[in-house]
């Protein structure tokens, strides 16, 4: 009887697992600020992949004697201060910055949701790892890049390790919360009667019942990681010249902004489009995915 009720068992969650992605995916099609988002982002990932194939110019080339044009004829967006083509230097900062913020992200989200389930799993660990948590969160995350910018120096390496570390403690404050809610379950206080090891329990009954939440929120994040990276590296903690990134890119037009402002404005109207595109995106996610906010 056991042997038969545990095989019935992931068959109906299995099944009920693929109705409920299934019904969440047709409320996210609805939602037609999120579709566009998505497109978008789409557009704007495969635009960045394909960048060397998309425009005849080299970003890093340098040639006065057409520095500073505006937008049109030749260059569509323009050139900068170099004499380089807006467009093509805009579609390799757009792939930096998106790497930089995907490697944040997932670093800092590896880290912060090992210590959050880990913190829900073992009582005794969890009194611990939140208060190195609230320590965390008592400092700006703008200050991580500069504290780490001293400690290494400026550069794409410096700038990845301080948005993972600013990415750890609110993602560890997540992934405890959901992991919270999913120990109270029947099945958890099953697991132990029958005596499944810790790491079954942690990783197939608890994590994988915490991914939706944790994506999520990182989904969330990465658009703030977006932003925090083009802040640092606005001030010079980040990708260094000639380096093509919206930060670096915004920061080398700010002395233009009078008499070419399209150097400075076009990569800060990227940085804007793809943070609001991540943001919209993440909401509706949660809409979806978040039980207490289902219809």
């Amino acid at each position: 009887m056991t042997d038969a009720s545990q095989t019935l068992a992931p068959a109906a969650a299995t099944q009920s697992d693929t109705i409920k992605r299934k019904s969440a995916l047709q409320r996210l099609l609805r939602d037609k600020p999120a579709v566009i988002a998505a497109i978008f982002l789409i557009l704007v990932v495969l635009a960045a992949i394909f960048a060397p194939y998309l425009t005849p110019y080299d970003p890093y080339n340098t040639n006065m004697r057409v520095r500073l044009r505006p937008p049109g004829g030749d260059f569509l967006l323009g050139t900068d201060a170099q004499g380089r083509d807006m467009v093509t230097r805009l579609l390799f900062g757009i792939r930096t910055t998106l790497v930089i913020g995907l490697c944040g992200v997932l670093f800092g989200g590896l880290i912060g949701a090992t210590l959050g389930i880990l913190a829900a799993f073992y009582k005794k660990l969890d009194n611990i790892i939140m208060r190195v948590v609230d320590v965390l969160l008592s400092f700006p995350s703008i200050l991580f890049g500069l504290a780490i910018a001293a400690v290494l120096g400026a550069g794409t390496f410096s700038l990845i390790v301080a948005l993972s570390i600013a990415a750890v403690p609110t993602v560890a404050r997540i992934s405890r919360g959901a992991a919270t809610v999913v120990m109270q379950n029947e099945y958890m206080e099953a697991g132990r009667a029958v005596g499944l090891s810790d790491w079954t329990l942690i990783w197939r009954y608890l994590t994988l019942n915490c991914l939706s939440a944790i994506f999520v929120y990182l989904t969330l994040q990465f658009g703030q990681t977006i932003l925090l990276g083009a802040a640092l590296s606005f001030l010079g903690l980040g990708a260094q010249p000639p380096t093509a990134e919206l930060g670096t890119m915004a920061a080398e037009g700010r002395n233009f902004l009078f008499f070419a402002p399209h150097v400075s404005t076009i990569p800060s109207v990227a940085i804007f489009l793809i943070v609001l595109a991540f943001n919209v995106l993440g909401d509706a996610l949660r809409d979806v995915l978040d039980p207490r906010l289902r219809q």
